[in-house]
């Protein structure tokens, strides 16, 4: 057996950015709500390990637990608008349109599809 060599995942730098303004706006919101990071972690039902792990920018939490956070903190609805597809350019364009049952890849070598 070899030995078990942890690998170093690297982000793509428009992620790593986004995930530390993430939790820079996370430590805005909870001061802005005049919370500790004990509070916050309490009232979201997290740990306060897992608070610190968001607020530095770590990527390795689970999205319950960010959305733990995000409620406890006022802004999950906020999230979830601009998550919605029918809020963008794009989807209000196509609302008329019917949703495919699959996504199928496209051939784009020009050929017919296998």
């Amino acid at each position: 057996m070899g030995d078990k060599t942890s690998r170093v995942r690297r982000l793509p730098p428009s992620i790593d950015r986004a995930l530390r303004e993430a939790g820079d706006d996370v430590v805005a919101w909870r001061k802005l709500r005049n919370l500790t990071q004990a509070q916050l972690a309490e009232r979201a039902d997290v740990g306060v390990n897992t608070l610190r792990r968001v607020e530095h920018g770590d990527g390795g939490i689970t999205l319950e637990n960010l959305l733990r956070i995000l409620r406890v903190l006022g802004v999950l609805d906020g999230l979830l608008r601009s998550l919605d597809p029918y809020e963008s350019d794009v989807g209000r364009l196509r609302s008329d349109q019917q949703l495919p049952k699959r996504v199928r890849p496209r051939n784009l070598s020009g050929g017919k599809d296998v």
